[in-house]
């Protein structure tokens, strides 16, 4: 498509310091018309077309036409960022699935909570998991084309039948032909399968892992739990929305763990992975870390409680050498949801003693949700506040540092899910708290000297980042908009 000269264009939100467009003197609010000639019609599209040596630009610059031109290495980006990925709005889905978590949200969070996305641009883009139910033909011939690999993609079952009564939608193509699709065109896909008992676990599971196991181009599987929230189950009333006993989390990891051992044996690695919450629900023994093959599910709750104990012994065996200085803090707090809180607790212990630091350690119980939906990056501010003004640091004085997950904040490290800001949450509490993934941030942070940048890094699997009451909170991201 060419654009004519008074197109709107996609407004520019921000632009990188010392980047070319910043050179070009492109600026925040000036609008992307065309790339060589082309409309983008989303941030794929405006990456794909800017990789050329040399690029040409129609734009509107302080409310003229202009046309800017760039030469520059092919990996060399423009140092453009847009308020959004999708420009003309995400794909919406089209299935009707009894589980999803957004019929279960209570009122009053923030708008875009609300939006079932079901858009392969942003599964490419940030690792959304996509059901494949609403691509049309000029899809699939972009995504060959422009090469979209890896996709996110929600199986639940391989049994047509099955996955449509999932979905709730009786016209979902059989996502066995889709998948063998996409291998003919070069894409690979991490999977996912939300596990609802007595509906798709047992022998519906055995025959899903072993059909996605045939084909090559699944790299992994995630087996995770159905989410509850007690209102979503209160409303829909069927027999998979409630949580998994013990026993029935246990046959699932055994089920699984068949799976793992003849995927490895076959030299393949584990290739099917277990949410956290089934070994924690299950008292299971976590796995180690080379049964995770490099966390290809990280982001999807499987490997992050190992990673939590790995962290730890490699920081045990750094304070027994000695190379760990004193805490500038004798006590400390250590907030989470309830799951993750008895492991916590144990590790925390352990750190006290060889810190001489008092940590509590307080499990944070969900309100906004209900006590079944217990991990920590689902806890929203007000129960934060809650939890930690209701008498839970009983004992420690008022100068203990509090340290929150920073799972719990948005991408951008500002919001928690029920809006309430970080400078919300530390005008609440009378003090700033510190974000962190894991304790060897919080002994990073307790052990620096007052006024250091520690606990400021940039967080390794979020564009987020973790941060300290000193200096200050951290600025925006740079080269993102205020508020994104």
């Amino acid at each position: 498509m060419t654009p004519t000269r008074d197109a709107a264009g996609e407004r520019i939100a921000a632009v990188a310091a010392d980047s070319l467009a910043a050179e070009a003197g492109l600026q925040a609010g000036d609008r992307v018309l065309a790339v060589n000639g082309l409309a983008p019609r989303d941030a794929i599209d405006f990456r794909f077309q800017t990789t050329d040596e040399v690029v040409e630009l129609d734009v509107i610059h302080d409310g003229e036409f202009g046309v800017v031109e760039f030469e520059k290495p092919t990996d060399e980006t423009l140092g453009i960022e847009f308020g959004g990925e999708a420009f003309g709005g995400t794909s919406l889905c089209n299935n009707k699935c009894f589980f999803c978590f957004l019929k279960g949200l209570p009122k009053g969070l923030r708008k875009p909570l609300y939006v079932k996305d079901d858009d392969y641009r942003l599964s490419f883009l940030h690792g959304n998991f996509v059901t494949l139910t609403n691509l049309t033909d000029d899809d699939w011939t972009r995504m060959a084309e422009q090469r979209l690999s890896p996709l996110n993609v929600s199986v639940h079952a391989t049994d047509p039948t099955l996955r449509r009564e999932l979905l709730g939608n009786p016209r979902a193509p059989d996502v066995r032909v889709q998948l063998r699709r996409l291998a003919s065109i070069g894409i690979d896909v991490q999977t996912q399968v939300v596990l609802c008992p007595g509906v798709n676990d047992g022998a519906a599971l055995e025959e899903t892992i072993g059909e996605l196991m045939g084909h090559d181009n699944v790299r992994s599987i995630g087996v995770v739990p159905v989410g509850n929230s007690v209102d979503g189950e209160a409303r829909i009333k069927h027999g998979g929305m409630r949580v998994h006993t013990p026993a029935e989390a246990g046959r699932a990891l055994r089920l699984i763990g068949r799976w793992q051992r003849a995927s490895r044996a076959a030299g393949g690695g584990s290739r099917v992975y277990a949410s956290d919450e089934f070994y924690l629900t299950a008292g299971a023994r976590i796995p180690s870390a080379a049964r995770y093959d490099g966390l290809p599910q990280y982001e999807n709750g499987i490997g992050m409680t190992r990673s939590l104990l790995d962290d730890w012994a490699r920081l045990r065996r750094r304070i027994r050498a000695g190379r760990v200085g004193p805490s500038r803090s004798s006590q400390a707090v250590l907030a989470c949801g309830t799951l993750i809180a008895p492991t916590l607790r144990r590790l925390a212990a352990e750190a006290g003693t060889l810190l001489n630091v008092e940590f509590r350690v307080v499990a944070v119980p969900n309100h906004l949700f209900g006590g079944r939906v217990n991990v920590s990056g689902l806890i929203p501010g007000a129960d934060y506040v809650a939890a930690l003004q209701d008498g839970a640091q009983a004992g420690l004085g008022d100068d203990a540092p509090i340290f929150l997950p920073r799972a719990s904040l948005d991408y951008y490290g500002r919001h928690f899910l029920d809006d309430m800001t970080v400078d919300d949450l530390g005008n609440a509490l009378g003090r700033t708290p510190v974000f962190v993934y894991t304790l060897s941030e919080v002994v990073e942070w307790l052990t620096a000297a007052p006024g250091s940048e520690a606990g400021a890094a940039r967080g390794a699997r979020s564009n987020g980042r973790t941060w300290s009451p000193e200096p200050g909170p951290v600025p925006p991201v740079a080269g993102l908009p205020d508020g994104a």
